[in-house]
């Protein structure tokens, strides 16, 4: 299925547009009230997977749980993009985040941010169910396409899931940059696959690339390990694998530099507590799709 790739590696090139994103992105700022309220309240971005209004909605139980947990004001922020999650730590408008890896990777290196936890989620690497913290996501085709190699989709159609996909845009770009089959971009550009592919379209999601894939409007698509394991299997069943890459970090909890030490041992033991199987609904009602967490320890270069 080709070779593997560090995903921190693979994915640092496309941090110079991502950092020129954030830096235009306007910072969510729900907990700038007041200096008294950022005292005494604990504020966390989520990075958008559905509508702000539904993910409120969904969260209630969550921000209940942690404030009976950490005896004070917790507030759960939805900024409509990944940049303004990165802001909100960046400028201290946010004590902590739920992201996905490449903007987890970004607040690292761009707000100085701690990326203390790490999910660890039910994925399917190759044909083996596991759970990890990490995953791999695939190059597919028909399995009556002439096509076995990356190389031989120069000119062709492609369906990647969305622009914001870690698993299914991000890191398979980095993937034809690492093969030069893209070029790696000068600073302050992102890689365009459309210097290699005849066509690239975003489908929405990974089903939407499926249906797209299945009715021949493309020639090829991609497939990640995280998605809903009757998917995974339906896909590798009807199709052929002709690369991937990996391994794909999961999701991870990031936390501002200005957060003092005592409270974020105290939001992470919280939010440990939620790994717990009797907990594990409420994290992914209130997150979705973040599962159960663990400890994760990562060191600024």
């Amino acid at each position: 299925m080709g070779q593997r790739t560090g995903p921190l590696a693979t994915l640092a090139f496309l941090l110079a547009a991502a950092i020129a994103a954030s830096a235009c992105a306007p910072a969510a700022s729900p907990a700038a009230s007041s200096p008294q309220a950022a005292k005494t309240k604990i504020v966390i971005a989520v990075q958008p997977t559905a509508t702000p209004e539904t993910l409120s909605a969904n969260a209630k139980e969550l921000d209940e749980f942690l404030e009976k947990r950490l005896g004070r004001e917790v507030e759960l922020v939805f900024p409509t993009t990944f940049a303004g999650v990165v802001e909100s730590l960046r400028f201290g408008h946010a004590h902590a985040a739920f992201m996905s890896a490449w903007p987890a990777r970004l607040a690292w290196k761009v707000a100085g941010a701690d990326v203390g936890l790490a999910e660890v989620r039910e994925v399917v690497i190759g044909q083996d169910k596991k759970e990890e913290t990490f995953y791999f996501s695939y190059w597919i085709v028909k399995k009556d396409s002439p096509i076995t190699k990356l190389e031989e989709l120069r000119g062709k159609r492609v369906a990647f899931p969305s622009q914001l996909s870690t698993s299914g845009y991000v890191a398979p770009l980095a993937r034809l940059v690492d093969l030069g089959l893209v070029a790696k971009p000068a600073p302050g550009k992102e890689a365009d696959p459309k210097t290699f592919f005849g066509q690239v379209a975003f489908a929405g999601g990974y089903q939407q690339g499926w249906e797209a894939l299945k009715a021949g409007q493309v020639d090829a698509a991609i497939i990640a390990g995280d998605v809903p394991e009757a998917l995974y299997r339906e896909v590798l069943a009807s199709t052929k694998v002709i690369d991937q890459q990996g391994p794909i970090p999961s999701h991870g909890v990031a936390f501002a530099k200005q957060l003092d030490a005592e409270t974020k041992q105290q939001l992470k033991d919280a939010l440990l507590e939620l790994g717990k199987t009797e907990h594990r609904p409420l994290m992914r009602k209130g997150i979705a799709p973040i599962g159960r967490i663990a400890a994760l320890t990562v060191r600024r270069a």
